[in-house]
């Protein structure tokens, strides 16, 4: 569900782009994301022991085709691990506060099933927007360093 797939042309060589984006820091939102080489393909991986604040933060795999002289730059972001539960719980609660709703609202309970609505809906944005603000603003800035260097 949190998983981001983005691909761009290059027009340097396989090896070329590995070394231009191996062993390189990249500095996002004051964490330190470090590219390492891993089974001939490219991670960027977070170093989060720094950061007190929960977080959910993207691991990026870049993976190289090439196609004649061009060669494709297929960058793949998911969630860590770690940090899947939390979002994955504010989810469930939101489809639990929905079916209580419509429980309510089948009982007759109109009022109280449009409050419980407001709460579910209120909680779903609040939780879209952090995302927005952390997770996918990570991987989007991830995407722009790769493709910096990939042009």
């Amino acid at each position: 569900m949190y998983t981001r797939t983005y691909s761009i042309m290059s027009s340097f060589s396989k090896e070329d782009l590995k070394h231009r984006l191996a062993g390189a820091h990249v500095n996002i939102h004051d964490l330190d994301f470090e590219v390492m080489e891993k089974d001939g393909s490219l991670r960027i991986i977070p170093h989060a022991e720094q950061i007190d604040a929960i977080k959910s933060l993207p691991i990026t795999f870049v993976e190289f085709d090439e196609k004649g002289d061009k060669t494709n730059v297929k960058m793949t972001s998911r969630m860590r691990k770690l940090d899947v539960g939390a979002p994955m719980l504010v989810i469930i609660l939101c489809v639990l506060m929905l079916l209580a709703s419509a429980g309510l609202f089948i009982a007759h309970e109109r009022f109280f099933g449009w409050v419980l609505l407001a709460g579910t809906v209120a909680t779903f944005i609040a939780h879209r927007v952090n995302l927005k603000k952390n997770y996918f603003d990570c991987v989007k800035k991830v995407q722009d360093y790769v493709q910096s260097k990939a042009i």
